[in-house]
């Protein structure tokens, strides 16, 4: 190499050196992104309501601490109370689409780029983007519309996991009304090849009637729903003793299209027989989710114990049993033991995965 080879590329370099100062692998955060999420868990994750009903839903997420949520909306008359104006997108010059699906996703088929700009804006880099709607309103029923824009949010991020919907079914008194039921349906097929989980909000009122007053019942189940997901999304950050269901397992269950179902309960007597029948049964009765159908893609055992439970060889193999019975009913078996000081007694979550409506 000559002289002059050697002093142009000690210009060259001596020319480029501030490049260093601006690495690609550096995240910055615009003043307008939102806090990162104080509640704990394993995945890198968001949450984006739609409409009346996906707003109350998000809110319940964001009140636990998750606070990469955003309210997507049609118009400022359905929005909850108490959410700051930074967690709101209201969508220009709609006013609202009066239970008009239709209309609903040709509104968001023309502002597609507001909603994209809010999710790369306000949400930054995240991995999993849960969207929550419900089936009976115009505008959250229309929300499917955007799966290309919200994929392509993911990609843009280079995110590791997807989109997946956690949307309401209507009571059976509001389905006494066709445009509803037209609206529930017209979501219900929209997300049945994506992964979703189904809450049935008739399934939840029977299990709050009794428990509270009318105008308490929505925000208590979506309340208790948010913090059974928000569980287990703490449960896949923690390491176990006995045994861990990390994030690697929680990224492959909720990777499964087709249908989640969720559910949890609490054993008195770890030592009855049949524990794993009794748990499964428990689950599906007292889950706001339609009860599994079939063979599930996965089955999720997640059990919290006691030390002195985990100590009782006779109980491990109560345990052992319970989380084989699961198995027994989807094609992968992922399992998790978790343990506490004190507890009202054994606590048991059950999640499948690719099940058929």
């Amino acid at each position: 190499m000559d002289e002059n080879t050697k002093a142009n590329e000690s210009e060259f370099d001596d020319d480029f050196d501030f490049v260093d100062h601006y690495s690609t692998d550096v995240e910055t955060k615009g003043e307008d992104q939102l806090d990162d999420n104080t509640a704990p868990s394993g995945l890198n994750c968001a949450f984006v309501g739609f409409g009346a009903g996906g707003g109350k839903m998000a809110k319940a997420f964001l009140d636990l601490g998750f606070n990469k949520t955003l309210l997507i909306n049609t118009t400022d008359k359905d929005l909850p109370e108490g959410v700051d104006e930074k967690h709101v997108v209201l969508i220009p010059d709609a006013d609202g689409v009066g239970k008009d699906v239709n209309l609903g996703k040709a509104i968001f088929k023309q502002n597609d780029t507001v909603v994209e700009d809010a999710l790369r804006t306000k949400l930054g880099h995240i991995d999993w983007l849960f969207v929550l709607a419900g089936g009976g309103g115009g505008t959250g029923s229309a929300c499917v519309e955007l799966h290309n824009v919200l994929e392509r949010y993911l990609q843009s991020v280079q995110a590791k996991g997807k989109v997946v919907y956690i949307i309401s079914w209507p009571t059976a008194q509001e389905l006494l009304n066709p445009t509803i039921v037209k609206n529930a349906v017209s979501l219900a097929n929209d997300v049945k090849d994506h992964s979703h989980i189904l809450i049935d909000n008739e399934r939840q009122l029977q299990l709050l009637r009794g428990k509270v007053g009318m105008l308490g019942m929505y925000p208590l189940a979506n309340k208790s729903f948010a913090k059974l997901f928000a569980q287990i999304l703490k449960l896949s950050d923690e390491q176990s003793p006995v045994q861990t269901f990390d994030s690697k397992d929680l990224e492959k269950c909720l990777g499964t299209n087709k249908r989640i179902f969720l559910g949890t309960t609490v054993v008195g007597d770890p030592k009855k027989p049949n524990l794993g029948a009794a748990i499964y049964q428990e689950c599906s009765k007292r889950s706001p989710c339609p009860p599994p159908k079939g063979k599930g893609a996965t089955g999720t055992m997640l059990l919290v114990i006691t030390s002195e439970m985990a100590n009782d060889p006779e109980i491990s193999k109560h345990l052992d049993a319970a989380v084989s019975y699961v198995g027994g009913r989807a094609e992968t078996l992922f399992s998790g033991v978790y343990v506490r000081n004190k507890l009202p007694g054994l606590i048991a979550i059950l999640m499948m995965t690719g099940l058929e409506e």
